[in-house]
Formats: structure tokens, C-alpha cells, sequence
């Protein structure tokens, strides 16, 4: 999470960057005491992200030789790590592969993430906080398509070869959070929503709270999945509108896990506020 990388940008390196290191080492060398049948088949794959390439303008897309630019913490890690990946590659022959995909969403998400986190706190009538005016762009991805596109890397991917993997599915911040609220009015009216009463708010979009915006923010990333759609025959299946609204159901009827897994660690409260120095370099 990007915003935990601001508040310890530490543990990002120990776990991106050094525990990348870690399996790589403990992959080459168990890599080189396989027999001939399983040394061909056997493959080292690290999943990245899209957030290396940096922030996109207005137009374009990422696409797998799109330079390295990352502007986070947790940015920063992925890309040595992948670096590392495509080092261990070229010197030690490992047979490894790539791929960087865009946002995910999906059952099962962290409840800290955008999506989990606007539905929660729409359903207990808890501002929903938008950074800056949520003209942020990301590009989403079902997890059950990710999923499937990992899989379909790991069996047909060409060894030595980044796959970017996304959905063409392009959305500003502002825009999912409103979509995550009309999927809660089609499922469970606010009118219908005790907890939602309490504020006295009308409907869940009401419940919308801008905040300042984190730092380092990129604007807008898209991926454009060509390569894996052309080399692989991967494709994602599920469309955007029907994807949400079955996660936002999803977390409607699952909100004992969500209790369950946030327990003593995370309070719903916004993380990412790191100091920033003013013109004089105090803080």
C-alpha cells in the first residue's frame, strides 16, 4: 500500500527489495540441482505494478518498454526488485518472467485499499475521504482476471519477458467512489442503512469528504496489455460495472472478515500524512 511506504518506507525495502533478493538467491539454487525435466520447466515469476512506470499525462499508455520512473517509496522497491529479476536473468541464467498489472479489485482486499475502504465506511455513515478532487486516473483489474493472467504467463510466457496485464478500464477517483455508492444504493439503500441515518446524510454520496492530497501523487496510470493479449491469448472477462458490484456485495456480506482481519491493526483511518519541509527546509 502506497501509503504505508510513506509512513515506513523501511519495512518496503526490507520486503520488496531484500526479501526479492532472498528467493532469487534461494531459487538459483535450487534451480541448478534439477534434473533436466524440471531445469525446463521451471520458472521464477515476480508480480509488479504498473506504479514503476511513474505518472502518465493525458494521453498514452504504459506499455512493457516504457522507461522506469518510480515516484514512491513503495514504487521505488518494486522497480530494484524487478531489476534485480531481469539481473539475475542475464547473469546467472534464471529462468524468470514479469508482469506489472494495474489496480487491483476484488473479494478478499485488504479493507485499507480504496475500494473495501469507501464501501466499509459508506455502510457505517463514515466520511469518504477523496484525495485532492479525485481527478486521479488508475486503470482497475478484477483479481480473478489477474489471477488467470499470472497463470496463463507462468505456462505460456516467454522466459526473460515482462507482460504488462490490465483491463482497459480507466477511472478517476471521484469516479469509483460515486460508482462504489450507486452499487450501495442498488443493493442497500441508504434509506435502508441504520448506520447510515446517524449523520443525517441523504444517500452515500453525500458521505464524500475531500482531503489534502498525498504526496507524490501520480496522476494517472493505464496499461495497455497488448503483448499478453497477442503473444499469450489472455484477456480480461470481467467488465468493470458487473466486477464492483459484485465486491461491493461481496464486502456487504462479508463484514464479520473485514472486522475480523482489521482487528488490533488498522482503524480505518487515513495513513500516508508524512511530513513534508516547507521553502526553508523546516518541517
Amino acid at each position: 500500500h502506497v501509503d504505508r511506504s510513506i509512513d515506513g518506507p523501511r519495512n518496503f525495502l526490507h520486503s520488496n527489495t531484500v526479501g526479492v533478493f532472498e528467493l532469487l538467491e534461494c531459487a538459483r539454487t535450487y534451480h541448478q540441482k534439477l534434473p533436466g525435466d524440471l531445469l525446463t520447466t521451471f520458472r521464477f515469476l515476480q508480480v509488479s505494478t504498473d506504479e514503476v512506470f511513474g505518472s502518465l499525462g493525458a494521453d498514452g499508455a504504459f506499455v512493457e518498454d516504457t522507461p522506469y520512473s518510480p515516484r514512491s517509496p513503495y514504487s521505488a522497491t518494486k522497480a530494484s526488485a524487478d531489476h534485480l529479476v531481469r539481473a539475475y536473468h542475464e547473469t546467472y541464467g534464471l529462468p524468470t518472467l514479469i508482469t506489472n498489472c494495474s489496480n487491483n479489485y476484488g473479494p478478499f482486499q485488504y479493507p485499507e485499499k480504496l475500494v473495501p475502504l469507501v464501501t466499509l465506511n459508506a455502510l457505517s455513515g463514515q466520511a469518504l475521504p477523496v484525495y485532492g478532487q479525485g481527478q486521479n486516473v488508475r486503470d482497475w483489474l478484477h483479481v480473478e482476471d489477474h489471477c488467470e493472467a499470472i497463470s496463463a504467463v507462468l505456462e505460456r510466457g516467454e522466459v526473460g519477458s515482462t507482460y504488462n496485464i490490465g483491463a482497459r478500464t480507466e477511472r478517476t477517483n471521484l469516479e469509483i467512489v460515486y460508482a462504489i455508492c450507486d452499487a450501495l444504493e442498488e443493493i442497500l439503500p441508504a434509506e435502508r442503512d441504520s448506520e447510515l441515518s446517524e449523520p443525517g446524510a441523504g444517500g452515500y454520496r453525500d458521505l464524500v469528504t475531500f482531503v489534502k492530497d498525498r504526496p507524490g501523487h501520480d496522476h494517472r496510470y493505464a496499461i495497455d496489455p497488448s503483448r499478453i493479449e497477442r503473444q499469450i491469448g489472455w484477456r480480461a472477462k470481467k467488465s468493470f460495472d458487473a466486477g464492483l458490484k459484485e465486491t461491493v456485495r461481496w464486502y456487504i456480506e462479508n463484514r464479520e472478515w473485514c472486522v475480523e482481519v482489521k482487528a488490533g491493526s488498522y482503524d480505518g483511518g487515513r495513513l500516508g500524512l508524512a511530513a513534508t519541509p516547507n521553502h526553508r527546509g523546516e518541517r
